[in-house]
């Protein structure tokens, strides 16, 4: 679910094409394989649609804050930390990649013409040891983000991280979350409180839980079924507001969205020295059924 102005943007874009909306500068693709859409603000990725699904599975708020607050939806890059966890406590919620401008270094096409992959940097530095680039993939059958941490300084640094994807679903209350049962999570509602998911997670109000947990999970929302696999990551974010909606979020578009990020937490900070990069990445695809 994006807003009707993006849908007009893409629907009127033949292959590749740059195109503005709402002050920020996109990277537009509508090919035989499907439909991405990426906002050099944050190098975030807005929107993607195979070309066999009637739907696109990120959602975009229809309401977005103006420049140079962030967009919410599709796949914010969190970095070099989560939430308001920065070193001093005084950074940005989420750190400042998410509205930095970026630039597209290179855009690939498959040898098969089956999909694309584009290469981003930021246009200043952001860190004064880290440096951040991002990969997105696209093709008919999946989606997937890189973002990869190179420590280019000469002290060890300490980071966190998320690619924060909002799913488009059908509705928020009827959504289950499939593979994170037996894992210990922090409720973040309860001032971190740690428990254990009892079965498969199912989404009845508001909920933002941290589960320790490396393994895929399968977001099924009655209609489709979606793979989440990830990279460099221990820890998996649930997150949704409930009924106290953000100011960016009209009430009628509350209950179509859901936030299921590969992160890394308080529960596994990286250490990074000097030479050494850290790859963060989330694949999401139809799952597989049986023949």
């Amino acid at each position: 679910m994006i807003p009707d102005t993006l849908r007009e943007l893409i629907e009127t874009t033949d292959g590749q094409r740059e195109a503005e909306w709402e002050g920020r500068t996109l990277l537009l693709i509508n090919d035989t394989w499907g439909e991405l859409a990426i906002s050099l603000q944050g190098a975030q990725v807005l929107h993607y649609r195979p070309a066999d699904d009637d739907h696109g599975w990120l959602w975009v708020t229809p309401t977005p804050q103006p420049l140079p607050k962030a967009i919410r939806g599709g796949i914010p890059l969190c970095w070099p930390w989560f939430a308001d966890e920065s070193p001093d406590g005084q950074g940005p919620m989420h750190g400042p990649a998410r509205t930095a401008d970026w630039r597209v270094d290179a855009v690939d096409e498959d040898v098969s013409g089956d999909g694309v992959e584009i290469h981003l940097s930021p246009l200043t530095r952001l860190h004064d040891e880290l440096t951040p680039s991002a990969v997105v993939h696209a093709n008919a059958r999946h989606l997937s983000v890189e973002l990869v941490t190179r420590h280019t300084g000469t002290t060890p640094v300490k980071m966190t991280g998320a690619l924060h994807t909002y799913f488009a679903v059908a509705d928020t209350h009827r959504c289950r979350v499939e593979g994170l049962a037996g894992a210990r999570y922090l409720d973040k509602l309860e001032r971190f409180a740690e428990k254990d998911q009892l079965g498969e997670l199912g989404i009845r109000g508001a909920l933002d839980r941290i589960y320790q947990s490396h393994r895929p999970v399968v977001l099924d929302d009655g209609q489709r079924r979606l793979t989440i696999t990830k990279q460099g990551s221990d820890s998996t974010v649930v997150w949704h507001p409930g009924s106290d909606l953000p100011s960016d979020t009209p009430a009628d578009a509350g209950q179509r969205f859901l936030c299921v990020e590969a992160a890394c937490t308080r529960l596994d900070p990286v250490w990074l020295v000097p030479d050494a990069q850290h790859l963060l990445a989330t694949t999401i695809a139809r799952e597989a059924t049986s023949a």
